[in-house]
């Protein structure tokens, strides 16, 4: 579904659907966002799966993505500048959050599973990690600061998209052999 979520949401930008001006005539492709709000969630419930974390901490992870992902569409849409950086602050503290839960909480789970285990949740939780903390980056450079063109904006997020959603997928499909074998808590009736 990730994948299909992503290919959606660039189908919808790319036929005009996804985008609408906004203040200085600045194109604001919100289809992003919704597609985030679908898509990274289910990324982070998938590394939550994988490192065997409990509910909770699955759940306070997937709130900050919500809150992280609002506060940046919230920050692209607000007019008034120190409001615009008042939700990117908000953010960017939110992601912190995330990051956290997936080097910290996620990755001691993990842990306490197979070797084979914990060290295909690190390949994963790294990949997801550098790649989550590129997205601000370009957010802040495009549309914080408008220093990007629109054209590189959406390039740029494209690159990061099939990093963090294409090949991330494919490093967890190429690992199920070993996701099979870790799971010791089976229960047969």
């Amino acid at each position: 579904y990730i994948a299909a979520f992503t290919a959606l949401a660039y189908f919808a930008m790319l036929s005009g659907q996804g985008w609408t001006a906004i203040a200085g005539c600045r194109q604001f492709f919100y289809a992003r966002f919704a597609e985030m709000l679908v898509t990274e969630p289910l990324l982070i419930l998938m590394l939550g799966l994988i490192a065997n974390a409990d509910a909770s901490t699955i759940g306070a992870a997937v709130g900050a993505d919500v809150v992280y992902i609002l506060c940046l569409y919230m920050g692209a849409v607000s007019v008034v500048t120190t409001v615009k950086w008042f939700w990117f602050l908000v953010s960017i503290i939110a992601l912190g959050g995330i990051i956290s839960s997936l080097a910290r909480s996620f990755k001691d789970a993990a842990a306490l599973r197979t070797a084979e285990v914990a060290e295909l949740y690190g390949k994963v939780a790294w990949l997801t990690i550098l790649v989550w903390i590129c997205y601000p980056v370009v957010w802040l450079f495009s549309t914080g600061f408008a220093s990007f063109s629109v054209s590189f904006e959406v390039c740029a997020y494209a690159v990061l998209d099939i990093i963090a959603k294409a090949i991330f997928s494919f490093v967890v499909m190429s690992g199920n052999d070993v996701l099979a074998s870790g799971n010791t808590n089976k229960e047969y009736v």
